[in-house]
């Protein structure tokens, strides 16, 4: 078994559907509201179906979403926004976590995953910084809650953990961005911080500081990745 797919089963064991019904509570860590979930009822062979188009769409999207926001890191850098440089290629990091998670789960599945070109716009930071706020709050709002409810009528426990790990660790990208956006606005972004720490299991993000755990997957944050350059 591949050591990417143990981490999934472990979380399996530790919080059992407590993960897949987090949605249904406010995110703590986030501070914001619990999105509006579907009423549609589906069966399982439906949902089992629609949660594996959903994974190749979530995946494709982490992989964009991690290229885009690597090349609005060095744009940022280029305008001279070393923190909100930062914040993106930390951002990036993260989002390429979450892609290599649902990679493991539709593999697991059988699914044979295909190579995406990510196509994407490069504009000034700021602009860029509204592009990741729109991306995020679409995510964590109404795309990963849709598919988290449908993986949980389909019973795929991985799928529904995958998905959930991106979803609350959006939420606080969207804050993150949120902040950087007011920050560049009042031309404080110099009080942005400028080091990270990346769980690396689920890519739950910290500015700063770390608990002793990962407040999403209960990773020890002696795994954390420590981003302090862009490099």
């Amino acid at each position: 078994m591949k050591k990417s797919t143990i981490i999934l089963l472990m979380a399996v064991t530790i919080s059992g559907t407590t993960l897949l019904s987090c949605k249904d509570n406010a995110n703590k860590e986030s501070g914001l509201q619990k999105p509006i979930a579907q009423t549609k009822e589906l069966a399982v062979d439906e949902a089992i179906e629609l949660t594996v188009k959903n994974l190749q769409a979530a995946y494709n999207g982490e992989t964009t979403a991690s290229a885009k926001y690597e090349a609005y890191s060095q744009k940022a850098k280029e305008e001279g926004y070393l923190e909100i440089a930062m914040l993106f290629h930390a951002a990036s990091m993260a989002e390429n976590i979450h892609a290599n998670n649902h990679k493991v789960v539709l593999e697991e599945s059988g699914q044979t995953i295909a190579e995406i070109i990510p196509e994407f716009t490069v504009k000034s930071t700021k602009e860029n910084l509204e592009d990741a706020i729109e991306g995020e709050g679409y995510e964590s709002t109404v795309m990963y809650p849709d598919f988290m409810i449908t993986a949980k009528a389909a019973k795929n426990e991985l799928a529904g953990i995958s998905l959930n790990y991106a979803y609350r660790t959006e939420l606080k990208h969207l804050k993150m961005y949120k902040a950087a956006l007011e920050a560049l606005q009042n031309k404080t972004d110099k009080s942005l911080p400028t080091v990270y720490f990346i769980c690396p299991t689920c890519g739950n993000t910290y500015q700063g500081t770390t608990p002793k755990r990962c407040g999403i997957s209960m990773t020890n944050s002696e795994r954390f990745i420590k981003v302090t350059s862009l490099n």
